[in-house]
């Protein structure tokens, strides 16, 4: 009999900020498979007898490739198991989700979504500050901060990205953003544009800290670190 898969949004990874959907599908699995950043706390969700496979993917480091990650996930549900893959985050921003839709459906493995609390809203509320403002922070705007080769994506919209607005979220930016805040400025956007730095957002070692883009540039010039964070820049950031 073929199972079921769950792919669960986690989350930025504190246990208590998961929807009660998510607690549920993770309680009930029989495998789940889960990413770096979803992984600690809220992993003690899982039945005892679960099995708990690592598929995360970190900047830098060794990684499970998305195509094996797909292929267990039509495997283990055409062996009857009930599978989750969790995500973190909200899966479908960033997270690589229509990839194993796409595999699950093709295999004709049921699977739903399960949304969950996106990492930008978390660190938002963690600073206190909202996402958009009337009038004069109108747009929001989630951009990656890195394409396949790791590098800044040639193909950004500078003069959206410039407007000065917007509220922009980079995901996964800390080694791009001080080439991509040289691009700003050549766009336009003012030097001291206020940007947040948000690392571990919602984890007991979470750090926020506010700089201009021209600060943090060259902070993070002088190496990225090791912490996953979310970089937000505009007015809304102060």
């Amino acid at each position: 009999m073929t199972g079921h898969v769950a792919l669960v949004s986690a989350g930025p990874g504190d246990p208590e900020l998961l929807t009660l959907r998510a607690a549920k599908r993770i309680a009930a699995a029989d495998v789940i498979l889960y990413d770096d950043l979803s992984a600690g706390p809220i992993l003690a969700q899982a039945r005892p007898d679960a099995r708990l496979i690592n598929v995360g993917k970190r900047a830098g480091r060794p990684s499970c490739k998305q195509d094996e990650i797909c292929r267990m996930l039509v495997a283990e549900a055409r062996g009857g198991a009930t599978v989750v893959r969790l995500k973190s985050g909200d899966a479908g921003i960033f997270g690589r989700l229509e990839e194993e839709l796409v595999a699950l459906r093709e295999a004709g493995i049921a699977c739903e979504v399960v949304p969950g609390v996106p990492s930008a809203c978390a660190a938002a509320a963690a600073a206190a500050i909202p996402l958009t403002r009337r009038l004069t922070a109108r747009r929001l705007q989630f951009i990656t901060g890195h394409d396949l080769t790791g590098g800044l994506p040639a193909s950004l919209n500078m003069a959206a990205l410039a407007d000065p607005e917007a509220t922009t979220v980079l995901f996964m930016g800390k080694r791009t953003f001080p080439e991509l805040a040289r691009r700003l400025v050549a766009a336009g956007l003012a030097p001291d544009t206020p940007a947040l730095l948000a690392e571990s957002v919602s984890q007991p070692d979470q750090r926020l800290t506010r700089w201009t883009i021209a600060s943090l540039a060259a902070h993070l010039e002088q190496g990225p670190g090791a912490a996953p964070a979310l970089i937000l820049f505009g007015a809304l950031a102060d």
